[in-house]
């Protein structure tokens, strides 16, 4: 048990070193989102796989609060929609991921973005933000997080191995 909660929390840290980045490094928020948002995916997919869906749960919820922390949402209730999209792309690859793994990431991603895009839109509506800006939000909540869900797996694929590698061996 207590293995479990110290993967889990240096899943949590990594999450969170990955989210800081954007702090340190001065990269337009377009390209952070493609980076940090694949490390990000591939932090939650690990949980899954390494420490159980419980654990991605809580991943799934802790990134959007940090990056509204860090103010890179512009609004703290966007955290519901981003917690959401999260919860359904941990939750439907831990269901997955035995069967097909490659299913797993692209069912994922794609119901990762149909949910947020979803979400996202009706409260941007609901909030009455300026056009410009929510279309940009929108932007930012469609495709690439189709792109992010795929390369996160990916990601997954090339740590997971080595992570279990050494579990093996060590």
């Amino acid at each position: 048990m207590s293995r479990k909660i110290t993967r889990a929390a240096l899943l949590l840290a990594l999450m969170l070193l990955f989210q800081s980045l954007r702090l340190i490094i001065p990269v337009p928020p377009f390209i952070s989102m493609f980076v940090i948002g694949s490390a990000v995916n591939a932090c939650l997919l690990l949980a899954v796989e390494i420490v159980g869906w419980q654990a991605a749960l809580l991943l799934a919820v802790a990134a959007p609060v940090v990056a509204a922390a860090q103010q890179f949402l512009p609004s703290p209730l966007l955290i519901l929609p981003v917690a959401a999209a999260n919860l359904i792309y941990a939750g439907l690859y831990a269901l997955l991921f035995r069967y097909r793994r490659w299913l797993a990431v692209l069912a994922a991603a794609g119901m990762k973005m149909l949910g947020l895009y979803g979400l996202s839109t009706l409260l941007l509506q609901w909030l009455q933000i300026p056009d410009k800006l929510a279309l940009a939000l929108k932007l930012m909540f469609s495709y690439p997080q189709l792109i992010t869900g795929i390369l996160g797996g990916i990601l997954c694929f090339i740590i997971g191995k080595k992570v279990l590698k050494r579990e093996v061996t060590g």
